[in-house]
């Protein structure tokens, strides 16, 4: 079967992972940049560097796809 499915990175694409990150687990300095929020959504590499802290999922997404990487989930 050979059917492809847009939500997949393609051959090429770096993998970036977006994930949840209270608030309250950051330093002080972060904490007051974030306005009041609970959660942010961080864009890491696969080893683990964290790339960008943003204010929700969708920018994330948004901002990993204008750099030609390939966001992906993390529970």
């Amino acid at each position: 079967m050979d059917v492809k499915y847009e939500g997949l990175p393609q051959a090429g694409e770096p993998i970036v992972y977006v994930r949840p990150v209270k608030v309250a687990d950051l330093p002080d300095e972060v904490r007051q940049q974030a306005e009041g929020l609970e959660v942010i959504y961080a864009v890491h590499r696969p080893d683990g560097e964290r790339l960008a802290l943003v204010r929700d999922r969708a920018l994330a997404f948004a901002l990993a796809r204008q750099n030609d990487l390939a966001p992906v989930n993390v529970h």
